[in-house]
């Protein structure tokens, strides 16, 4: 609840300004970062990205404007990235510390430094306060793994940097028609992100306790009646929690379709709450009878790997596997989406724009998206994140080795979900969900 509040105000201050999950080992005591050991089981390619120069007719960034990406590489020489990113994933959070920072290391000479968050508003209130401060020049986080509503509210407050990401030699392979690329939940990008890759929300079962899952939302409203404790979601504005908040109100609204464009109070109003009904009604049948939710995603992933609940949702089509493989969800795990399909979407990375390091973030960028990186996130055993490369971009060799990512014993075909992807809703219709779950389903 302090959470929102908190985002509220943010929001307050900056367009008033316009007008005029567990963190990772090792954090250094006293600056929160995160120290970057190398993992002889997860060893970084040693070879350089494929491009190296920025795709032609590139406009440079903002401050570079008679510089190549080789006089970019050279400054980036002898810096250090902070990373602000969520942290309640052991398996992201060792495929950062350990693959990338150590090959921006060999490569590029770049000392990334991952600081963990629980939540964006953490990053973006540090950004908020330095330049209010006016540290314009000086700002402590380089770089944010950032998408939706908090990459819409920082762009607004004139907090990123921008735009850089279509200077990206390796942004070649990134398909820039894909409206799901260009626009962040309906907000246009303009290089002020980079992609970083996508993602598909999934519902997560364990097939030996539901071996016939519902494939309906109303299927599975059903089945939560039926089954009493068996079932939870983390309170919004967690991610996941928010995303499966939304399947709910995209079924009660009678679609999507509807609730598409600018946000529309009379709509919001006519159509939502029904959304809150249901969300109500089963509220007794939830784990601990709905009196408390799973504060966030990584919680509910122990509930479940515990096997106190039957079901989890993912954003990750592949990450069930990823955990399958780690040894910590059941082999009999498995996931599906709804008949009526899942919401999909892009995440990315952005800059802020007081970083003192713009050069270094925007080489671990070009990074993350070379066809190196990208393969390595997609393995089920490190990430299992959907890349955001476009094969058809890729040379012949490059498209085998992605056509060749072990899919894991969870993970959908990119067939299956590919048919069901569902868009997501501008960001200021997420935000007024989540405020009217807390006022209509949490405080009832």
């Amino acid at each position: 609840m302090l959470k929102r509040y908190a985002f509220l105000l943010i929001v307050l201050l900056l367009l008033a300004a316009c007008g005029s999950n567990a963190p990772a080992a090792n954090v250094n005591e006293g600056n929160g970062e995160t120290a970057v050991t190398s993992n002889a089981n997860m060893p970084a390619d040693s070879e350089p990205a494929s491009v190296e120069s920025a795709p032609e007719g590139a406009a440079p960034p903002p401050g570079y404007d008679a510089s190549t990406w080789a006089d970019i590489v050279a400054e980036a020489n002898g810096q250090e990235v902070n990373f602000y990113m969520w942290g309640g994933s052991d398996l992201i959070n060792a495929w950062v510390t350990e693959y990338v920072a150590t090959a921006v290391q060999e490569q590029y000479g770049v000392t990334l430094n991952m600081i963990p968050v629980s939540d964006a508003t953490e990053y973006i209130n540090k950004v908020l306060g330095e330049k209010e401060a006016g540290r314009d020049t000086d700002g402590t986080v380089d770089l944010v793994w950032v998408n939706g509503e908090n990459f819409r509210t920082m762009r607004q407050g004139d907090l990123l940097y921008g735009n850089w990401a279509q200077f990206l030699p390796n942004s070649a392979y990134v398909n820039q028609n894909d409206p799901s690329v260009a626009n962040d939940f309906g907000y246009p990008v303009d290089g002020y992100e980079s992609p970083y890759g996508k993602a598909q929300f999934v519902m997560v079962y364990d097939s030996a306790k539901v071996p016939e899952p519902p494939r309906t939302v109303e299927e599975l409203l059903a089945w939560i009646e039926a089954n009493p404790g068996k079932f939870t979601y983390p309170a919004p504005p967690d991610f996941t929690g928010s995303a499966f908040m939304r399947h709910i109100c995209y079924w009660a609204a009678d679609g999507h379709e509807q609730l598409l464009g600018e946000f529309d109070q009379a709509l919001f109003d006519e159509k939502l709450p029904a959304c809150w009904q249901a969300l109500n009604d089963i509220e007794p049948f939830l784990w601990r009878e709905g009196q408390t939710y799973p504060e966030n995603h990584a919680r509910l992933q122990d509930l479940f790997a515990n096997g106190e609940v039957y079901f989890d949702m993912a954003y990750n089509p592949a990450e069930a596997s990823s955990l399958i493989e780690n040894g910590r969800y059941p082999e009999t795990t498995r996931t599906f989406v709804f008949d009526s399909g899942t919401i999909a979407n892009t995440h990315y990375v952005a800059i802020p724009t007081n970083s003192p390091h713009k050069a270094a973030a925007m080489v671990v960028a070009n990074f993350l998206l070379s066809p190196a990186a990208q393969l390595s996130k997609a393995q089920p055993e490190n990430w299992g994140d959907l890349p955001v490369l476009d094969p058809a971009l890729l040379p012949a060799a490059q498209q085998a080795e992605f056509d060749a990512i072990p899919r894991g014993a969870a993970t959908l075909s990119t067939e299956e979900l590919a048919a069901a992807r569902l868009p997501e809703l501008q960001a200021p219709w997420l935000t007024a969900m989540e405020q009217a779950w807390e006022a209509d389903v949490l405080q009832k």
